[in-house]
């Protein structure tokens, strides 16, 4: 993100700031709320704050407690207004928001009590509109909002304002959108639990607000960030009301960032200092573009499409087109773990040592199949001593009637085989009465939990096997942050990096594959990755982990940009259908998996569209044509970066 973050002109109606992760954005918002609180105080002033919840805001939460008990920051000036509660909705329910602001923030400053509003999700309804006029009458008589935090959905919506509101709506009750509360699955598990109603600040609320902090982090989050910055005022996109507002910011990280016009295409912008990588990037683009092979691509076509500054400062067109066609001719290979006894100048992997020990890190104990399938069995085909460690349980991604089924399953063998009845029967009554008494987002038993488990466990050996795999070369992680029960995960904590850790000092690999796929809209493989890189950290001085390589593959939800790919594993028709079979053992999954996120495609559907996709790319861009390929791109230890 090096390339003038922000100096270029730009094509935003709203001003953005990008951070390298969300935890920088989180802290540059906290300190800012905290100065106008003191400010407040020094004045003898209130200080109204509008709140939002999920995952978005819970570290300025987390930032704004830290500075309470170690920078005597003080709340009693304070008084909070929150955006949005489900509606109908119990206070101490796991997914209601009262309970959500306690956990995250409430319950561990020195607010008062009587400053704090949040939207009553337990009224009845024949009173919410008075309820409704008297939080707007509130807020009001208070001057209205100080600083307003918000969020922005998948469908542009800010607090529950969804596609339609009106600009002049106020604090009401609304229908959510399907896509609404389809995203809101994650907490509820399933979405026939998901209220279809919540109560909202208005859109006219809103921007009555003096300062506004939007964030956003997350590649999920960068389609909808270019359209709310860049895009024109719509009522089918609430989130554009804010291009009216004078004092809005964005606060995002690189991912969600990067299709804003600055980053995906700066040059279009103003001058730019081209890398190597840049000049890819914009290669690929004029390519795609004019619909030509690279090869074919003319000053002309360089020049109306406004990269006439690469060709003045740089080179010809000519020579640019072969450079870059080489550079992606160089990113093919069938031998991911390296060609024996070839020249490796031009290779992506080391043909020294020809056989490789290898592991592959999951972490869903499908990923492994599901995004790098062909590669995995290309590996063990070539004879390398390949390892898969599935690094979480994925036991809350596995439906309650599978549980129920494999327990029906069991009773019958228990009672055909006379094996201890009286105890089985009495697990597997548990387990049943557990399974009709759960309430929506409630966790499991640890029994189920265990269960679940062990559905996972199966379907990952038997896809393993398709691929190849060993079982003795099997590892089940099952990583501490994880096994919460529920959606919301624990932190990545010393454990989860030592039995990393430990793995990789018995194995000693000369490879390593891990999930670089950050739009996972749970965020498991990102924790996951924090843990290896946790754990590499640990290792980089050790002699062998100087010959270790880390490729980071993605698949589940997204896929590497063709200029970003430094390793493409092309996989043939057999392959594809080998690997369909190994996704196909993850029967829990199939049809319809419990969290899909925002793609309704089967994941057996998604990897083999994006496999083709890329593959299509490069032949596209001249190069020779594959029925699919599998992307990575090699982690930096040296710089603790891809590039």
């Amino acid at each position: 993100m090096d390339i003038l973050k922000y100096q270029l002109r730009s094509f935003e109606k709203i001003p953005v700031r990008i951070y390298d992760d969300g935890l920088e954005a989180s802290k540059n918002v906290a300190k800012s709320i905290s100065l106008a609180i003191r400010q407040k105080q020094q004045e003898g002033e209130y200080m109204v704050l509008g709140l939002a919840t999920g995952s978005t805001p819970i570290k300025v939460y987390q930032e704004l407690i830290r500075m309470h008990k170690t920078e005597e920051l003080s709340f009693k000036n304070v008084i909070t207004f929150n955006l949005d509660e489900y509606y109908p909705m119990k206070k101490d329910d796991d997914q209601s928001y009262w309970k959500f602001m306690h956990e995250h923030l409430f319950n561990h400053i020195d607010i008062d009590p009587k400053n704090i509003h949040i939207p009553n999700g337990e009224l009845p309804i024949d009173q919410v509109e008075e309820y409704c006029r008297d939080y707007e009458e509130k807020i009001d008589a208070l001057g209205g909002i100080d600083i307003q935090l918000l969020g922005i959905g998948r469908t542009g919506h800010i607090g529950f304002n969804e596609p339609g509101s009106w600009e002049s709506s106020r604090t009401r009750l609304v229908k959510l959108d399907h896509l609404t509360r389809q995203d809101a699955t994650k907490s509820f598990i399933t979405e026939e639990k998901v209220p279809y109603r919540a109560i909202t600040m208005g859109i006219d609320t809103i921007l009555k607000a003096k300062t506004i902090y939007v964030m956003a982090f997350g590649q999920q989050k960068a389609d909808i960030l270019v359209k709310t910055v860049e895009g024109k005022i719509s009522a089918s996109c609430p989130a554009t009301y804010l291009q009216k507002h004078g004092n809005t910011r964005f606060l995002v990280d690189e991912n969600a960032a990067s299709q804003l016009t600055k980053v995906k295409t700066p040059w279009s912008v103003g001058l730019v200092n081209w890398s190597d990588e840049l000049i890819c990037r914009a290669v690929v683009w004029l390519a795609s573009k004019v619909g030509k092979p690279i090869l074919k691509l003319t000053d002309e076509d360089y020049n109306i499409n406004g990269l006439s500054d690469l060709i003045l400062e740089y080179d010809s067109a000519y020579n640019i087109n072969i450079r870059i066609f080489n550079r992606l001719q160089h990113t093919i290979t069938g031998w991911p773990g390296g060609k024996p006894n070839a020249d490796d100048s031009q290779r992506p992997e080391r043909a020294k040592p020809s056989k490789k020990r290898v592991v592959i890190f999951s972490p869903h104990p499908d990923d492994d199949v599901i995004s790098m399938g062909g590669t995995f069995i290309r590996l063990v085909e070539q004879g390398h001593e390949v390892h898969v460690a599935y690094q979480t349980s994925g036991n809350i991604a596995v439906h309650d009637h599978d549980v129920m089924r494999f327990s029906e399953f069991i009773k019958d063998v228990v009672d055909l085989y006379e094996i201890d009845a009286e105890t089985a029967n009495k697990k597997y009554e548990k387990i049943r009465k557990s399974l009709e008494s759960k309430k929506g987002g409630e966790a499991d038993i640890s029994l189920v939990r265990d269960m679940k488990g062990m559905i996972r466990r199966g379907e990952a050996r038997a896809g393993a096997r398709i691929a190849g795999a060993k079982d003795e070369n099997i590892h089940f992680l099952d990583l501490p942050f994880y096994e919460t029960g529920k959606v919301k995960k624990s932190p990545v904590g010393k454990k989860d990096v030592e039995i990393i850790k430990k793995l990789l000092q018995e194995i000693k690999p000369h490879q390593i594959y891990a999930a670089g796929d950050l739009a996972d809209p749970h965020g498991t493989h990102k924790v996951c990755l924090d843990a290896i890189f946790g754990a590499c950290e640990e290792l980089k001085k050790e002699a062998w982990f100087k010959d270790c390589w880390l490729w980071l593959y993605r698949g589940a939800w997204h896929e590497w940009g063709i200029d970003e790919i430094e390793m493409a594993v092309p996989l043939s028709p057999d392959e594809v259908l080998r690997k369909r079979m190994a996704i196909f053992m993850h029967q829990s999954q199939k049809d319809r998996a419990p969290f899909p996120g925002n793609d309704e495609r089967e994941f057996w559907q998604r990897a083999e569209d994006r496999n083709r996709e890329t593959a299509n790319l490069y032949n596209a861009m001249g190069l020779a044509e594959y029925e699919a390929m599998e992307a990575f791109v090699k982690w930096k230890f040296e710089t603790n970066s891809l590039k």
